[in-house]
């Protein structure tokens, strides 16, 4: 078994996998449950960072991992929903310890800054200046049609970057979460 190509978003020439995909296949392995714990709740004195610990239970085995979310690791969008984030991170994790994908989930990092997605390289990956100002790539595109679709929305793809069509999938992804 392995990962549909269609839950795969590929970023500045890296792969990330989405949770819609890890679940999916976690489903195919016959997923039993997931449990997620509020091991740190946001707080002030915390820098508003809140920690889930995510148990993913199979009749093969359990898988636990944690994820965490702060103001300063999702993007201006997500902030409110910083306990969430956290949650759906540790979920991410624990399922891809559980179906074997390396690839970092999607909502792992933070697509609001050029920082935090070069950052997701080897430090000898070199990425041109004027990188985000190019088109969006093909699959961003086909990325962003599907998901408006689903959340029927109209999207102008007429202004967008590769940095804004990073940003808005990062958008799309977490919107469409809410609503499950």
């Amino acid at each position: 078994m392995s990962i549909n190509e269609k839950f795969i978003i590929n970023l500045q020439g890296k792969s990330f996998v989405t949770y819609e995909g890890l679940l999916d296949l976690a489903h195919q392995k016959n997923l039993k449950s997931i449990h997620v714990e509020l091991v740190q709740a946001p707080t002030k004195e915390n820098n508003m960072t809140a920690i889930c610990k995510a148990t993913v239970v199979t009749d093969k085995g359990t898988f636990i991992d944690y994820g965490d979310a702060s103001p300063a690791s999702v993007n201006s969008k997500i902030q409110p929903h910083i306990i969430r984030m956290a949650s759906t991170r540790a979920k991410a994790r624990a399922l891809r310890d559980l179906t074997n994908v390396g690839m970092t989930a999607i909502e792992e990092i933070n697509l609001d800054s050029e920082e935090a997605l070069s950052s997701s390289y080897e430090s000898s990956t070199y990425i041109p200046n004027d990188f985000f100002n190019e088109p969006p790539t093909k699959r961003q595109v086909d990325t962003i049609l599907k998901l408006s679709s689903d959340l029927k929305k109209e999207i102008d793809l007429s202004t967008l970057d590769k940095k804004s069509a990073g940003i808005l999938i990062s958008s799309l992804l977490e919107e469409k979460y809410k609503k499950h």
